[in-house]
């Protein structure tokens, strides 16, 4: 059975930093696509940062150089490293799970993966 589970989210300042981490079980690392997606009130769920099954990753342009996605194998468990936090930001997160050998994209589609994890809150105030 494939469970993810978010957690990390938070109330921050401008500026400040978040670690959101996903504990996962029933997907490998290795063979999967893992990302992590943010939807905010009353727009669309919107891909930020993708990790491929060979360590690879790509960020959307609104985070480029202020998230860092990353895992540990040992933990089973997927982060985003969140810096220089802007209002803009806020939003629910979510990670999600494609299984299958693919190299990280982007922009990435919401219909693409399968398994999701219930979100974790991310506000931002200026």
């Amino acid at each position: 059975q494939v469970r993810l589970v978010d957690s990390g989210g938070g109330s921050v300042q401008a500026g400040g930093s978040l670690r959101l981490s996903c504990v996962i079980s029933g997907v490998s690392f290795s063979r999967s696509l893992m990302a992590w997606f943010r939807q905010a009130p009353g727009k669309e769920r919107e891909g930020v940062a993708s990790l491929g099954s060979r360590g690879d990753t790509k960020y959307a342009d609104s985070v480029k150089g202020r998230s860092t996605i990353s895992r540990d194998n040992a933990r089973t468990t997927l982060y985003l490293q969140m810096d220089s936090l802007r209002p803009e930001d806020t939003a629910m997160y979510y990670c999600a799970a494609r299984p299958g050998y693919f190299w990280a994209t982007m922009p990435l589609r919401e219909a693409d993966f399968p398994y999701w994890g219930q979100g974790t809150q991310v506000t931002v105030s200026s």
